[in-house]
């Protein structure tokens, strides 16, 4: 049974929903900012699990108080050590309980990725992701589910019959699937966006829209460039766009002696991120001293992270 305010106790409270906001009490979307879990998953996991009851106004409103967003802190604990949603309850009153198998519904969420992406099976692709959004995060899902899956399937077509088939389809849904809910966010947004651009020769690069998709999910305007710039017009599209920052993401090695050509006139803080760093890890460390503001990431999480940190989103 959902849990109402007890207006008894609480006057003011039902009647008033400013009133009880300037009584402490937070609404979802204040939630949703400071914890990084959208309402839509609030909800979720309220409903289906009931991980975290809010309070509740007359009029059916949503209220969180401090020990809520702790509660929701917690959780997210435990699902970045590997727990699917629907184990984490019981771990919240006796951590002790936590067993490594917590994490098996994980490895059934890759499998059936696995068999729809093998099999060519859009929906069943689609239904399966849908409702993993639904339950986690952005990042607890790219780091628990869609890049083991990325990894998993990079193995798979090493030399695989028919593994250019399958990764045209994955590759496909994936962007025109992260694509969309990118161009969505980007509708609610009005701050200068962050430019993405794939600077290697290979299209449909499937970690640079998981990047672009976790920077969007954290209210950044995102620009996406599924092909690399030629030196001269990125500082112009930089420009065009008031951008607050550029990534160039490549999973194949750069031309490195090309960079500060490429380069020149961007005044906006920059990242390079992808496999590349790994590549040219050496090199690329060297040259951040000679070209300003460059940010290196090996992989979404990593980048995000990194531009979270330069207060860049």
């Amino acid at each position: 049974m959902k849990t109402r305010l007890d207006t008894s106790a609480h006057e003011d409270l039902g009647a008033d929903f400013k009133t009880a906001l300037d009584e402490g009490w937070l609404p979802i979307r204040e939630v949703a900012r400071q914890t990084g879990v959208n309402a839509v998953t609030l909800r979720a996991w309220e409903r289906r699990y009931g991980l975290i009851v809010p309070q509740r106004t007359p009029k059916g409103h949503r209220l969180f108080s401090t020990d809520h967003v702790q509660r929701i802190l917690m959780i997210l604990t435990w699902l970045n050590r590997g727990v699917a949603v629907s184990q984490v309850k019981p771990l919240l009153d006796t951590p002790q309980a936590f067993t490594e198998s917590a994490g098996n519904d994980w490895q059934v969420l890759r499998h059936t990725l696995l068999q729809a992406v093998t099999q060519l099976t859009e929906r069943t692709l689609d239904d399966t992701v849908n409702q993993a959004m639904a339950l986690y995060p952005p990042r607890t899902l790219c780091e628990q589910l869609l890049m083991p899956l990325l990894t998993e399937l990079e193995q798979r077509w090493q030399g695989q019959f028919g593994a250019q088939m399958e990764r045209v389809f994955f590759c496909s849904w994936l962007r025109s699937k992260f694509g969309a809910r990118i161009y969505h966010n980007n509708r609610q947004l009005r701050a200068a966006p962050l430019l993405l651009i794939n600077h290697s020769d290979l299209p449909l690069e499937p970690q640079l829209w998981l990047t672009a998709w976790l920077i969007s999910s954290s209210d950044c305007p995102v620009e996406v460039f599924d092909w690399p710039l030629p030196a001269g017009e990125l500082a112009l599209a930089i420009d065009h766009l008031q951008a607050r920052g550029v990534l160039l993401y490549s999973s194949k090695a750069m031309n490195l002696s090309q960079l500060p050509k490429l380069l020149n006139g961007v005044r906006c803080p920059k990242m390079i991120a992808g496999p590349t760093v790994c590549i040219h890890h050496a090199e690329l460390s060297a040259r951040t001293s000679e070209i300003a503001d460059v940010l290196l990431a090996e992989d979404p999480l990593s980048a995000h992270q990194g531009l979270v940190q330069r207060g860049l989103i």
